[in-house]
């Protein structure tokens, strides 16, 4: 995802590069072409070409192209899924060098790749019954479970990678619905370890409302009271 950031200045160039490009055709080839139509000079000539073609012109079917290209502009497509994250390769978390310390009252928020680094890197077991503030959407399990997940996507979707947090003790949700989490690491496997359990022991859920940037894995900010 960082390297997804420092490329998006470049992207942005580029799109305002493209447009550019776009306006200038349109002032080189359409616009004298209207004004020739509009002043009767359109009528074919001594010079003109007699192979039937206008070859001061485009063909018209390269305007074809500007009804998806308007579609994607106006009309974005909806974010990745569980669709998405129920086929591709799950992100592997990198090392941290330190984990703050969590709150002593209340559930603690995190962010789904700092909930699975302190599951399996921190050898103080700071998730050991401590109670834990999670979100992201729904993904259905084949054993009829279901997973918490987050996409994260560094330039498309092709590169999509899933974090994904199985929960327990709580009935799914209809697949994409997100929500916010409260519970406790799933106790199986050694805390602190690659074979701990990237799961929760959830007590409470709440349906929430999409976030602006589904492709940025953060922790969610808790609700009054």
């Amino acid at each position: 995802m960082k390297e997804g950031l420092r490329l998006r200045p470049y992207l942005v160039i580029t799109g305002f590069v493209l447009v550019l490009v776009g306006l200038l055709g349109v002032l080189r080839d359409v616009l004298p072409y209207v004004a020739r139509q509009r002043a009767g000079t359109g009528q074919q000539s001594d010079d003109a070409p007699t192979d039937g073609h206008d070859h001061a012109r485009g063909p018209l079917t390269s305007w074809l192209l500007l009804p998806p290209a308007l579609a994607l502009l106006f009309f974005a497509p909806a974010a990745l899924g569980s669709y998405t994250a129920a086929r591709n390769s799950p992100k592997v978390v990198e090392n941290y060098e330190r984990f703050e310390r969590l709150p002593a009252l209340g559930a603690a928020p995190l962010s789904l790749t700092e909930f699975i680094a302190r599951a399996q890197q921190d050898d103080r077991l700071s998730l050991q019954g401590c109670t834990v503030l999670l979100s992201g959407f729904v993904t259905p399990r084949k054993d009829g479970a279901w997973d918490l997940t987050r996409l994260q996507v560094a330039c498309c979707a092709a590169d999509s990678q899933s974090l994904t947090v199985t929960m327990h003790g709580v009935q799914a949700p209809p697949a994409d619905t997100w929500v916010e989490v409260s519970g406790s690491w799933h106790p199986v496997g050694e805390l602190g370890t690659r074979s701990a359990a990237l799961a929760l022991d959830v007590t409470s859920l709440d349906r929430v409302s999409p976030p602006s940037a589904p492709y940025l894995d953060r922790a969610p900010v808790p609700g009054p009271g």
